[in-house]
């Protein structure tokens, strides 16, 4: 029976799979549907260990009906963009997809979350890029920078470069740009929390004068910061540079808006990009075509059918279709197939009982099943993290012997131990433990509704916390609920993981020990579980003071920081989340690889394309045609 069920799920899997390749791009109520199908399968998964024939069936019938309505709709969709129009011509047009989960709507390179995708990067450039596989800058913008002492640093602006209405880009713009900062509450604003003044030596010199030296904060921005035109931006107002939408940007980058409608973003190669006289750098695709996100399986559908060249969704089963001869391809060509881009942990409401017991956190970490979770839910694409937290390119930051005294892995005994030496004890022999005073325990762990892979993730938590006598029950309320509960504080454990692949564990812990703990839902920057030990705050503003160049220095202070992480365990890392990238050689070939000397991030979301992403394209070359 059960392995009737399995192919009846395969064959309408690969049938949708091959239906979804006919659409760029998904009708609204997709993801639904994805997430649909995928809790029927999970449902049918585990009615094979208990379930009648009758009840089997039922949900097979359901299954393929699920199926049958996504069918249509993506039919419906690929109607649609056939009678919609635009064609490019394919050999010079790069299509990605990852980045947009709604429609194209704003081109303002500081609202971080919602630009559209290329806006900063193919657009608007950084004074230098950061490569966090080398961990090395390359002066962009800027031609060079240095700390002349503790409270000053001089920054010379490459000369020759235009923007793309033609004119000069000068260090007077990079003035006005960090200058918008203090007039306008943007995300460079908090630079101004320890930078006095800039005064501007020539056209091409500026010297940052700065109260004290946030050389961790500051080496950040040099790379994250998007540098604006100041004949253009100087007359706007303060509303249209936070929330103007900015359409048709001029930038200094390779390309230029050509257009946009519902469900793509289309960027056109424009002629005079400073760099490729530089650098001898020429992006090869003419155009590149961004298609707003639908779902998981179209995204997979048009990769296999070559109408996607670069999908950076997460795609169920592309382990299978990297070894299986399906011209897909990733980084690595065998797991964990893909980088590491951020951390997921799970969050537990520090002021919340009893997650405000260190003892019952700890307990938690003991308790979950990582690897089923690595191996199951994600079939290896994705890592386990170290205890710390920290992502492999900060290895060197990692303490070992702290990890080998005070560190965590699966072990329910050690868990249900914890438990039971705190005063967690079952008292009315339910299968659950009480609280030390008595008083019932009844937990939920929350993440989006529609992310099937966390989804699958939390129904793995809540068993394994289940299987050492904590009550908690997976939770899957729609995204607006779960952003509402994290920034308000009301939630009880949910999988997070903002904090990305940067140039320093600084940004990691300063996500994870963001404070005042009374500004967190304004902030919106981390410490979600509401964490309070001012010792460990104190810690994160002493690093930002030291050198990025001094190793030792770094790590005598971020040692404490993993010591204080996990002893308290304000939140349990739990796996590296991927930078997914999936990628067809059909029309673009050269893509980077683990196997090659092309290492730049093969990812187009907001804040990689200047970590290398933007060399990514300079690289591809046209595939040939067959013969």
């Amino acid at each position: 029976m059960r392995k009737r069920v399995l192919a009846t799920i395969s064959i309408l899997i690969v049938a949708s799979l091959v239906l979804a390749a006919c659409a760029p791009a998904a009708p609204a109520g997709t993801s639904d549907a994805e997430a649909r199908i995928a809790d029927l399968e999970a449902q049918l998964e585990e009615a094979q260990s208990g379930a009648s024939e009758e009840e089997v069936a039922a949900l097979e019938a359901e299954l393929a009906q699920a199926q049958a309505d996504a069918e249509a709709a993506m039919a419906e969709a690929a109607s649609a963009e056939e009678a919609q129009g635009a064609t490019y011509v394919r050999s010079e047009t790069l299509y990605t997809s990852g980045t947009q989960w709604g429609p194209p709507s704003s081109w303002n390179p500081f609202n971080t979350g919602g630009y559209a995708m290329g806006t900063f990067g193919l657009v608007y450039e950084p004074l230098f890029l950061y490569d966090p596989l080398t961990d090395e800058f390359t002066p962009w913008l800027a031609e060079s920078g240095e700390w002349t002492d503790d409270t000053t640093y001089m920054l010379t602006v490459r000369d020759g470069i235009t923007w793309s209405d033609g004119e000069p880009f000068t260090a007077a713009d990079v003035k006005f740009t960090w200058e918008l900062g203090q007039d306008a509450p943007i995300n460079i604003s908090t630079v101004w929390s320890f930078l006095d003044s800039i005064d501007q030596v020539d056209d091409t010199t500026l010297q940052f004068n700065f109260s004290s030296a946030a050389y961790q904060q500051w080496a950040n921005y040099l790379y994250t910061t998007p540098m604006v035109p100041q004949h253009i931006w100087g007359d706007m107002s303060v509303d249209d540079v936070t929330s103007g939408i900015n359409e048709n940007p001029i930038g200094t980058g390779p390309y230029v808006y050509e257009t946009h409608d519902q469900s793509r973003m289309v960027w056109a190669k424009r002629d005079g990009w400073w760099a490729t006289d530089v650098y001898d750098m020429d992006p090869a695709p003419k155009r590149i075509v961004d298609i707003v996100n639908g779902s998981n399986n179209v995204a997979l559908g048009l990769v296999l059918q070559g109408g996607l060249d670069l999908s950076n969704n997460f795609l169920p089963g592309v382990a299978t279709l990297v070894q299986g001869g399906y011209g897909v391809e990733t980084y690595y060509p065998e797991p964990p197939y893909m980088l590491s881009a951020n951390t997921a942990w799970l969050l537990l409401n520090n002021t919340i009982a009893p997650m405000d017991d260190p003892a019952f956190r700890k307990a938690m970490a003991y308790a979950v099943d990582t690897d089923q979770i690595v191996q199951v839910v994600y079939g290896n694409i994705v890592q386990k993290a170290n205890p710390t937290g920290l992502l492999p390119n900060w290895e060197q930051y990692i303490d070992q012997d702290a990890v080998d005294e005070l560190g965590f892995s699966y072990n329910p005994d050690e868990a249900r131990s914890i438990l039971a030496n705190a005063g967690y004890v079952d008292v009315d022999g339910d299968g659950f433990v009480e609280m030390p005073d008595g008083s019932a325990i009844a937990l939920k762990v929350i993440v989006p509704f529609g992310w099937t892979d966390w989804m699958e993730s939390i129904r793995v938590i809540s068993s394994s916390a289940k299987a050492v006598g904590i009550n908690l029950e997976p939770d899957f309320p729609d995204y607006a609920a779960y952003a509402d509960a994290r920034n308000s504080g009301t939630f009880e454990m949910m999988i997070a993981n903002d904090a990305q692949i940067s140039n320093t564990p600084w940004t990691y812990y300063d996500w994870m020990f963001q404070n005042p703990i009374a500004d967190i839902a304004t902030l919106q920057n981390g410490n979600y579980g509401r964490y309070d030990n001012q010792e460990a705050f104190d810690l994160v503003d002493q690093l930002d003071q030291v050198p990025v160049d001094d190793i030792e220095g770094m790590n005598a202070i971020i040692s404490q920081l993993q010591r204080i992480s996990m002893t308290d365990m304000p939140l349990i890392p739990l796996w590296y989340n991927g930078a997914w990238a999936q990628y067809s050689n059909a029309v673009w070939s050269n893509w980077p690889s683990s196997e090659t000397d092309n290492h730049n991030l093969p990812v187009t979301w907001r804040g990689y394309w200047n970590m290398t992403a933007i060399r990514m394209l300079c690289d591809l070359e046209p595939t040939p045609p067959e013969e």
